[in-house]
């Protein structure tokens, strides 16, 4: 039997004291909550883990408080095919103290859930000067290496030897890399789009000075990729490299790969 689903069998508090373990310790801190209990200092409940029984999968949600407009941490894991390996399928985490952008809504204020191909630039263009990458609602809490611990932590106790994931964006991918991941699918992609971001590249030369391709954003992480968000690889006639397609990454539990298809390259 999978182990995600035998996982979800347990008792609600056994099963729930093992998905804890994915919380970066430093949440539990700074927003002074029980780790026994998953409530604030008002006594106000804030973890919820949703581990449906018969599933293999299961999600965390933590607020600081129910005012909260977003989650200060989400994440989604599953099972795979492969069943020594977790699948890291989604997260978000969120400093409730900064600023939103809501890059999330379409300038009409509906959702962009299931909706990607609009954008709201006015929104974008504020998270941008901000400090933001594409995909950002607010800054995040710099958790990645924190979180990377508590993965191989939940895995060592339910018996994972490996996690995978998709990077969403170019700035993801470049991260994970940074924190051991290496890749099944995509390197190609992401070396060719350091050649194209360096001078006399094709992408360079494609940084025209509007809001999303200044031309210093070719020498910076965040910067190629709201390049990569406005269509930059679209607008280049290449019969591989023609448009964004989510990486495909993996490291194995304990372990970290030396990955480096942005040499130089900084956030």
């Amino acid at each position: 039997m999978a182990k995600l689903v035998r996982l979800n069998q347990l008792p609600e508090a056994e099963k729930n004291r093992v998905y804890a373990l994915l919380i970066p310790p430093t949440l539990f801190s700074r927003f002074q909550l029980d780790p026994e209990t998953g409530t604030n200092r008002k006594g106000e409940e804030c973890i919820r883990i949703d581990a449906p029984v018969g599933g293999a999968e299961a999600a965390i949600t933590l607020v600081s408080g129910p005012e909260d407009q977003d989650p200060v941490f989400y994440v989604e894991v599953s099972e795979t095919r492969d069943l020594v390996q977790l699948s890291w399928d989604f997260i978000m985490v969120n400093d409730p103290d900064a600023p939103r952008f809501y890059t999330d809504l379409t300038p009409e204020g509906g959702s962009r859930w299931l909706n990607w191909r609009t954008r709201n630039r006015t929104e974008e263009l504020m998270a941008l000067s901000s400090g933001l990458a594409p995909g950002q609602i607010r800054l995040g809490m710099g958790l990645t290496g924190e979180f990377n611990g508590c993965l191989d932590r939940f895995c060592e106790a339910t018996g994972f030897k490996s996690v995978c994931l998709e990077a969403l964006f170019y700035h993801n991918a470049l991260l994970y890399e940074r924190h051991g991941f290496r890749y099944f699918e995509g390197e190609p992609t992401m070396r060719w789009l350091d050649r194209e971001f360096q001078p006399g590249g094709s992408l360079y030369e494609l940084m025209d000075g509007s809001p999303f391709r200044k031309r210093h954003y070719a020498e910076l992480i965040r910067g190629r990729s709201w390049a990569i968000h406005d269509g930059i690889m679209d607008d280049r006639d290449h019969p591989d490299y023609d448009a964004w397609q989510p990486p495909k990454m993996y490291r194995m539990v304990g372990n970290k790969f030396k990955v480096d298809t942005a040499p130089g390259v900084h956030y």
